[in-house]
């Protein structure tokens, strides 16, 4: 079965939700808390939210799906990063940000991320910038693996707030070929 990646609609909100209420804790490193990750569940990544994110020009969701399922998710973020220390390890102008990138667990190992990857990169390229860049949790292994393998190399760190628990995450950038 081949993976197909497009631009998410409005009506896939509601599934882009459920692929990120499965998916989110995957990112998050041992010991956070169920109720910090639901909550950021809840005001993040909720239907709503989804909503609003694919109406933002902004933005781009793309979607993977298998067999007409959805099954995995990437955001970018257009823009000049907001974090003081994104912005000085970040070197490649214009940039944007790969905010989410999430595929079932079920699905890890198939090539659905390297698909949704190689098509997320492919429309960034697409709109101009100069790099991509992320934030991936340090402790997690594969995540790590994985962004490295698809050329992201680690420039910096930058914090994420899940709850009211700080977490240490690498900043990672990949720069086109001009």
């Amino acid at each position: 079965m081949s993976v197909s990646v497009r631009l998410a609609e409005a009506q896939d909100a509601r599934e882009l939700h459920e692929v990120a209420a499965a998916t989110f804790a995957l990112a998050c490193p041992p010991g956070t808390r169920q109720e910090d990750i639901d909550a950021f569940i809840r005001s993040t990544l909720s239907v709503e939210r989804f909503d609003s994110y694919i109406a933002d020009l902004g933005r781009e969701v793309l979607v993977a799906e298998l067999a007409d399922r959805l099954v995995g998710y990437t955001m970018l973020v257009y823009g000049e990063p907001k974090d003081a220390d994104v912005a000085s390890a970040v070197s490649a102008r214009p940039t944007v940000e790969l905010s989410k990138c999430y595929v079932l667990a079920g699905e890890h190992g198939a090539g659905v991320a390297s698909a949704l990857m190689v098509a997320t990169l492919e429309s960034a390229a697409t709109r101009g910038v100069a790099g991509v860049w992320l934030g991936v949790n340090q402790e997690n292994g594969r995540a790590n693996r994985f962004y490295e393998k698809h050329g992201f190399a680690v420039v910096g760190t930058k914090r994420f707030l899940v709850g009211d628990e700080w977490h240490d995450d690498f900043t990672r950038e990949r720069a086109f070929e001009l």
